[in-house]
C-alpha cells in the first residue's frame, strides 16, 4: 500500500509539472503573439494599407501564427510517435477554424451584448466580409471532398492542395487590390498603441517594426514546439486520444490571441478589424494548412473531424448569410455558439 500510495503522489506531481508546463509555454505562446501583432499594426500603418488588409491578411496571420506552428511542427518535427503527430497535426489543423466560426464569434458577441443588445448590429466592411468567407468556403469544401480521396490517389491529393494554394494566393492579391479604394473611403490602419521596442528607447522605424515582427516569431517557434510536447504527454493522462486533445483544447489555447483581439477591437467600434482578424485567419488556416494535411497526413474522414468540419461549414454559411441578409446582429452571432456546444456535446458524449 505504502508504495501504490508514493506512485500515486508521483503520478499527481508529474501531472500537475505537465500542466504547469503547458501554462507556461500558452503564457509566452500568447506574449508573442501580442510582441507580433504590435509590430504588424505599425507596419500597416507605416504601409498606409487599409484595416481590412491589417486585419484579413496582417493580423490574421500574425494571431494565427500559434495554431499554425503547432500542426506544422507537429507533422515536420514532432517527437517519437508519427501517428500521434499526425493526429495532433490533424486536430490543430481543423479545430483552429471551427474555433474561431463558433466560439470565438459567440464570445465577440457576448462581449457586446449589454452595450448593444441582442438586436443590436455589427457593422464590417461588407465587401471584404464576403470576400473572406467566400474563399473560406470554398478552399474548406475542397478539403471535405479530398478526405474521400484514397491515400493512393497521390496525384489527386497534389492537385487538389495545389488548388487550395492557389486559393490563397488569388485571396491575397484580391485583398492587397481592394486596399487603396478603401483607404480613401477612411479605412486606413491606424496602430492602437506605441511600438513595444520603442517603449524600451528604440526608434520607430521600418528596420525596428521588422526586428519585433522577428522576435515575436521566435518566441512563437518556441512556444509552439513545447506545447506540442505537453500535449504528447497529456493525453494520455487525461485519457483522451490526442486526435480530439488537439481538435478541442490545442484550438481554445492557440486561439487566444484572436479572440483578445477581436473582443478589444470590437468593443472600440471597430467592427472590420475585429471580423477581419477572425475570417482572414479562417481564410490562411483553410487554405494553406489543410493543403499541408492532405499531402502529407492519412486526411481519414474519422467521426470527430468529419463532424468537426461539417459544423464549420453550416457556421461560416450562417455567417455569411446573416451578414448579406439585412446585416449582422448581435444574436446572430450567439447561434455559432450553439453549434459550437452542440459539436462539443457529441464528440464527448
Amino acid at each position: 500500500m505504502g508504495r501504490m500510495a508514493v506512485e500515486s503522489r508521483l503520478s499527481c506531481w508529474l501531472a500537475l509539472m505537465l500542466f504547469l508546463e503547458l501554462f507556461g509555454y500558452l503564457l509566452l505562446i500568447l506574449v508573442a503573439a501580442e510582441i507580433f501583432v504590435n509590430a504588424l499594426e505599425h507596419l500597416g500603418e507605416k504601409l498606409n494599407i487599409s484595416e481590412g488588409v491589417t486585419g484579413s491578411l496582417f493580423a490574421a496571420v500574425g494571431t494565427a501564427m500559434p495554431e499554425t506552428l503547432v500542426p506544422l511542427l507537429a507533422i515536420f518535427a514532432g517527437t517519437g510517435n508519427a501517428a500521434v503527430n499526425q493526429e495532433i497535426g490533424v486536430g490543430a489543423i481543423l479545430g483552429a477554424p471551427l474555433m474561431l466560426s463558433t466560439l470565438t464569434l459567440f464570445l465577440m458577441s457576448v462581449a457586446v451584448l449589454k452595450r448593444r443588445g441582442l438586436l443590436g448590429h455589427f457593422t464590417p466592411e461588407k465587401t471584404g466580409l464576403k470576400r473572406d468567407l467566400d474563399f473560406f468556403l470554398m478552399a474548406f469544401v475542397l478539403a471535405f471532398v479530398a478526405m474521400f480521396v484514397p491515400h493512393g490517389e497521390g496525384w489527386v491529393r497534389g492537385a487538389m492542395a495545389f488548388g487550395m494554394v492557389t486559393i490563397y494566393f488569388v485571396y491575397v492579391m484580391l485583398t492587397l487590390r481592394a486596399s487603396a479604394g478603401l483607404v480613401d473611403e477612411g479605412h486606413a490602419t491606424e496602430a492602437g498603441s506605441p511600438m513595444m521596442l520603442s517603449r524600451l528607447g528604440a526608434p520607430q522605424n521600418l528596420f525596428f517594426i521588422v526586428v519585433q515582427l522577428v522576435l515575436g516569431l521566435a518566441l512563437l517557434v518556441t512556444g509552439a514546439k513545447g506545447f506540442i510536447h505537453g500535449v504528447e504527454a497529456a493525453a494520455p493522462i487525461i485519457g483522451i486520444s490526442a486526435l480530439l486533445l488537439s481538435l478541442l483544447i490545442i484550438p481554445i489555447a492557440t486561439e487566444l490571441p484572436e479572440k483578445v483581439n477581436s473582443i478589444l477591437w470590437i468593443r472600440k467600434r471597430k467592427d472590420t478589424l475585429a471580423f477581419g482578424n477572425i475570417t482572414g485567419a479562417m481564410v490562411f488556416q483553410g487554405t494553406l494548412l489543410p493543403a499541408i494535411g492532405i499531402s502529407l497526413t492519412p486526411w481519414a474522414p474519422q467521426k470527430e473531424v468529419l463532424l468537426g468540419v461539417v459544423i464549420t461549414l453550416v457556421a461560416a454559411f450562417w455567417l455569411r448569410w446573416a451578414a448579406l441578409n439585412g446585416g449582422l446582429r448581435v444574436w446572430h452571432l450567439l447561434v455559432n455558439g450553439a453549434l459550437y456546444v452542440t459539436y462539443l456535446t457529441a464528440v464527448l458524449i
